[in-house]
């Protein structure tokens, strides 16, 4: 979450050209325009223009980038809020409401999402956004020709990692694993994983306001992605080097360069890959391995939120619109869409690997949102701060020889004293 306070002037000048064009646009030819901001950009923004070409009045989309909560400040400040607005995380949706920011919403009769998902978009007992756009948050990308035979487990990825660990250090092939880290969300999206597969009814707890981050499952967790990423060898250029690697490199380094065998993320790991592959050859999923014999592994998932601003004229309109099955066929069709919404038919979807992933979201009771999102303030993190430094730091302890002991005590010291900064736990 970015503060007015340290809103670039780059951000405000955008908002406030983002504000006039959107009036302009409004008044243009008697017919005011629904306006839409989102966080979306590139081949995202293109496909959401396509889904609302479909509504029944004019929308002008408008795209803030990753900077969203900056944008909407200071167009709330200068009296030009947009109708409706697409938030990357829930947590912003409760502080916005609590403003007294937005206006309730309704979901369609068309509408459902897997269970624990709907609460969080509830303030107060009303609800204030609807899922729009989901991300699967538990593979591990490959080439078939450089792992044929993907692990099965945890102990089983580590092995492999090792073993491949070693042929990397002589000379005699890839590393094992790629990693974004200079990107936090990538190293919270592993610990949340292992994590939800270790304690799942702890995952959820520390996501409340009594949340223990010095807790037992806290340490294992850390210990474990101790285990596989103090391994020597086991990222291209070593730790030093991933941490100044970002995530659409890490997956370069894969499908492209071929430094690295392996990469973990979400399914929107897709279309990078897409447009890095120098040959016909596909990249491949596993899901991420859990820990425990004949398990399916962990599910987290992330999402972006669709909200009314207070006084919206059409805004809580089009939000409904959002959540009827038929709205976003344009991007189903298109590929590269995830859809939260269960009422989706299956064979909607064009694209295969969201096909699987839909089907897998909706098998009762693996499925957890993605914890970093959840978390209240600056805890939730962003470049330099909250979760995502404390991983940081925690990555390079491990990766630079640091014990596994020492490197969590300090970790979980530093969770817990920003869980009690931020009003989030202890």
């Amino acid at each position: 979450m970015i503060p007015i306070g340290r809103a670039t002037r780059r951000t405000l000048l955008r908002a406030a050209a983002a504000g006039a064009a959107a009036t302009a646009a409004g008044c243009a030819g008697g017919t005011r325009s629904v306006q839409v901001a989102v966080v979306w950009s590139a081949t995202e923004l293109d496909r959401f223009r396509e889904v609302v070409a479909g509504y029944p009045a004019p929308v002008h989309v408008v795209s803030a980038g990753n900077d969203i909560d900056a944008f909407l400040r200071a167009r709330h400040l200068a009296g030009t809020s947009p109708d409706v607005a697409i938030l990357p995380r829930p947590g912003l949706v409760t502080e916005y409401a609590l403003r007294g920011w937005l206006s309730p919403v309704r979901a369609s009769t068309e509408y459902a999402v897997p269970a624990g998902l709907s609460d969080l978009l509830m303030t107060r007992g009303r609800r204030y956004g609807v899922w729009v756009k989901a991300a699967h948050k538990s593979l591990i990308w490959h080439l078939p020709s450089m792992v044929p035979q993907p692990p099965g487990s945890w102990d089983e990825l580590v092995s492999l990692t090792r073993r491949l660990g070693a042929l990397a250090r002589r000379g005699s092939g890839p590393a094992p694993l790629a990693i974004g880290a200079a990107d936090g969300w990538v190293l919270t999206d592993w610990f949340e994983n292992v994590l939800a597969d270790l304690a799942p009814d702890a995952y959820d707890a520390l996501a409340g306001p009594d949340a223990d981050w010095q807790g037992r499952p806290v340490r294992d967790t850390l210990d474990r992605l101790a285990e596989l990423w103090s391994i020597d060898g086991a990222f291209p250029g070593g730790g030093r080097r991933a941490l100044l690697t970002q995530y659409e490199e890490s997956v370069i380094q894969v499908v492209r360069s071929r430094r690295a065998v392996m990469v973990f993320e979400a399914d929107f790991t897709a279309e990078v890959a897409r447009r890095f592959l120098p040959g016909p050859e596909e990249a491949s999923t596993f899901r991420f391995p859990s820990a425990r014999p004949d398990a399916a592994g962990p599910l987290i998932v992330g999402g972006d939120v669709a909200v009314a601003l207070a006084g919206a004229r059409g805004g809580v309109e089009l939000v409904e619109w959002l959540t009827t099955a038929g709205s976003f066929q344009p991007w189903l069709r298109a590929g590269g869409y995830l859809s939260p919404n269960t009422t989706i038919a299956l064979d909607s979807y064009a694209d295969r690997l969201r096909h699987g992933l839909a089907a897998e979201m909706r098998a009762p009771g693996t499925l957890r949102f993605d914890l970093s999102d959840q978390l209240p303030g600056p805890f939730t993190g962003s470049d330099g701060v909250g979760i995502w430094r404390i991983m940081q730091a925690f990555f390079a302890d491990v990766t630079d020889g640091v014990s596994a002991a020492e490197a969590v005590r300090r970790a979980t010291g530093q969770l817990a004293a920003e869980a009690r900064s931020a009003g989030g736990g202890r």
